[in-house]
């Protein structure tokens, strides 16, 4: 029996590790040779933690999965009714069972032009891309100011989207300026850097109950954050934005925080996506338009409702789909019917800056410092690797004496 996984992030890992003792031939393949910590990519974006400090090699990930195959190839294809995948390197890989975990992308709502204006943040690429943007828009700023120029354009950050991500750029580009770059520069004050934050919602982080929100938005505001709720972008260019009231905010900087969908490989299946491009899923997280019940989609990449909602997009959904997923193959193997998936809402979380975080455990809410050292925790001890949870705690240790960023380096492109 052979396993085909395409995609190493939670969920795919997740399937892999819980198969090491099963009677199977297991293969991951990923276009990356890197598991990534995604929940602090923003990190690395805003010159917080180095790229290392939250991936680690998948081959060393699974190096204990003696049953495991770890390929690095991109999936192009597959072939439902030949029961095999094609990747972008002519490689053919049959398989008795296929898990789908390759994760989502940047979703621009039909205005795919504006992404080379407002890059988003899913890939350690698109991270250092971003984290370049930022740090040349001060250097930017000190050479028009040195001859005398007016440096606002590139002093204007843009971020599309409230959500957890835009809520955690806007907080830390809002720190980067009153903090980090003080007495960096000789011939304008970074503290006038000026943080834009659009959400065409009436809240932000809308997935977090109202109170919670509404503390966010409060946070954010006293961070000298420029919040625009019910606001959208009607066009994005090398230059700033245009809201939909017709206002354009100048700026060389714009990052987008607004969506995610199904990466195109959705597509080869062969079923009807839904309209942010993700799989219809059954409960037991095959696919839903499909006969054949030997395919499993997972993570970001799966569209799955839960007490009339739809999934969230967390790694502790993938991570539990994962383990959900190996269970159920292996009660295929052994002639037992598959079970249903639930997912066990843990919480959530997300910070705002230094000392900000707001987090909800099922009824209880926690905001400020503690939610901040809750958040803290929770994400060093989900890092993978000792190595990567150290690096990281001296690294946020370092940054809290000092309010610096160890990771302000500019790469050539």
């Amino acid at each position: 029996m052979r396993v085909v996984i395409v995609g190493g992030g939670f969920g795919g890992l997740e399937v892999a590790k819980h198969l090491r003792k099963a009677n199977v031939e297991v293969i991951l393949v990923d276009k990356r040779n890197h598991h990534l910590f995604q929940p602090l990519l923003y990190q690395v974006a805003t010159a917080g933690l180095a790229a290392t400090d939250i991936a680690a090699p998948i081959r060393n990930v699974l190096r204990r999965c003696e049953n495991c195959t770890v390929l690095l190839g991109e999936v192009d294809g597959i072939d439902v009714a030949k029961k095999n995948v094609h990747t972008t390197a002519g490689d053919v890989l049959g398989y008795d069972f296929l898990v789908l975990a390759a994760g989502a992308t940047n979703r621009y709502f039909g205005h795919d032009e504006w992404e080379a204006s407002a890059p988003g943040l899913k890939s350690l690429e698109e991270a250092l891309a971003i984290r370049r943007r930022v740090l040349l828009a001060f250097e930017n700023a000190e050479r028009v100011a040195t001859e005398g120029g007016a440096a606002d354009a590139y002093l204007t950050f843009v971020i599309v989207g409230g959500g957890a991500t835009g809520v955690e750029l806007a907080g830390a580009l809002s720190e980067i300026a009153s903090r980090t770059m003080t007495r960096n520069f000789r011939h304008f004050d970074p503290k006038k850097a000026r943080v834009v934050l659009i959400e065409g919602g009436d809240r932000l982080v809308s997935a977090f109950a109202p109170d919670l929100s509404a503390h966010v938005l409060e946070d954010l505001r006293h961070l000298g954050v420029d919040v625009r709720l019910k606001t959208l972008a009607a066009s994005i260019d090398e230059h700033g934005v245009v809201l939909k009231n017709g206002e354009r905010i100048e700026s060389r900087t714009v990052l987008w925080a607004a969506g995610v969908g199904g990466v195109s490989l959705a597509e080869s299946l062969g079923v009807a996506l839904d309209r942010a491009g993700r799989v219809p899923v059954r409960p037991d997280l095959t696919v839903r338009d499909l006969e054949d019940r030997s395919v499993f989609v997972i993570g970001d990449l799966a569209a799955l409702e839960q007490d009339g909602e739809m999934l969230p997009g967390v790694a502790p959904v993938a991570i539990q789909m994962g383990r959900h997923v190996a269970e159920n193959i292996e009660h295929e193997i052994a002639g037992e019917a598959p079970k249903a998936f639930r997912y066990h809402d843990k919480g959530s979380m997300a910070t705002i800056g230094r000392s900000r975080a707001i987090a909800q455990i099922g009824r209880v809410h926690i905001t400020g410092f503690v939610a901040w050292l809750v958040w803290l925790f929770v994400h060093v001890m989900a890092l993978v690797g000792f190595r990567n949870r150290v690096a990281v705690l001296l690294e946020w240790a370092y940054a809290y004496l000092t309010y610096q960023r160890s990771a302000r380096i500019i790469l050539r492109q």
